[in-house]
């Protein structure tokens, strides 16, 4: 058997990215609820109504009117993946909101 080796040093933690470096589009402020799941990226922006979402590298933003975004879900089929999201009255589809350009 062979001793055991000692651990290794941790490694120091990498500071969180800066706003300059987010991945929303500019002028949207601090988003209120943010994630991810299956490669696909949102952020939740209450003052100025819109949702972000980054799907294959490109980020698009929605007008949400009086949604309040608080999770998203991917629902799997046979034309592929469709994103809903969770707000104050029930699941509200992407398709279903206004691309903000």
């Amino acid at each position: 058997m062979d001793a055991m080796k000692p651990m290794e040093p941790m490694k120091p933690i990498k500071p969180m990215d800066g706003p300059d470096s987010s991945w929303w589009p500019q002028g949207l402020s601090n988003p209120s609820s943010s994630g991810s799941q299956n490669g696909v990226r949102y952020a939740f922006f209450p003052d100025q109504h819109r949702l972000a979402v980054e799907q294959d590298g490109k980020a698009k933003q929605y007008d949400t009117g009086e949604h309040r975004i608080s999770g998203v879900s991917q629902a799997q089929g046979s034309h592929g993946g469709s994103l809903r999201f969770t707000s104050q009255n029930g699941d509200v589809d992407l398709e279903l909101l206004k691309e903000v350009h």
